[in-house]
């Protein structure tokens, strides 16, 4: 089941239903796709048809940032916020009961190489196959890598979007496999960004946190999102 908003279909699943499905892509037959899209992404579409292209063929998109769903709220639908961090750890998670392999890309090298390690040592039975950092010139060469190791479940952490071009690109180039573009994730799983405190994660406050901890965020969030509400009120008006 999938919601409207500015055009865009956004998945409208449990945190458990999106995670059922995610496996059953895992599973397929080709390269699938999924976008955890927040304001940002919206904003870069409206300015970028091969991005917007891009969420419009992705094989699920589920709302991570809360002015998604806030979003949907001012038009009278809903969708269960899926955090995309909670939700790649959740797939690592599962991968490592089934002996999945898994790659994961992005970051810096000494940022990458922790999120590894802990990764490694917070999930019994891992299996990552391929990590690589996100400081690369030729999309190919990574490419040949996946080819070569044949992770199931990739994560792509070179911000948004960058890291669902480079997915969408690999759909036509890579053996079959679920991947995901993850954001800051790696940061959170190195250590370097501390997570919000849970309170904060419950009222859907992170963006607030993170904020407060990282000043510098604010010209990337204002005006991004009152625009992005803005366009929403005025999109619900046309329909």
């Amino acid at each position: 089941m999938s919601v409207d908003l500015l055009g865009f279909k956004i998945d409208n699943y449990s945190f458990d239903e999106a995670i059922t499905k995610a496996k059953s892509l895992i599973d397929g037959d080709r390269v699938a796709q999924v976008i955890t899209i927040n304001p940002e992404m919206f904003q870069a579409a409206e300015s970028d048809s091969y991005f917007e292209n891009i969420i419009r063929e992705a094989e699920m998109v589920i709302p991570d940032g809360v002015g998604v769903t806030l979003g949907l709220k001012l038009t009278g639908k809903s969708a269960e916020r899926i955090p995309g961090v909670d939700f790649a750890k959740r797939l690592l998670q599962e991968a490592a009961l089934s002996n999945i392999p898994v790659a994961i890309i992005g970051a810096k090298e000494d940022v990458i190489t922790k999120a590894v390690k802990n990764l490694e040592n917070e999930i019994s039975g891992l299996n990552i196959v391929y990590y690589h950092n996100g400081y690369f010139d030729n999309n190919s060469e990574i490419y040949e890598d996946l080819k070569k190791y044949s992770p199931k479940l990739i994560l792509v952490a070179l911000g948004a979007p960058k890291q669902e071009k480079f997915i969408y690109e690999a759909k036509k180039e890579l053996n079959p496999a679920l991947m995901v573009g993850i954001g800051g994730s790696l940061d959170v799983w190195s250590g370097t960004v501390k997570r919000a405190p849970k309170i904060f994660q419950v009222l859907c406050l992170e963006w607030l946190y993170r904020t407060i901890m990282q000043p510098s965020r604010f010209k990337r969030i204002f005006p991004a999102i009152p625009l992005f509400l803005i366009k929403v009120l005025s999109y619900k008006d046309k329909i």
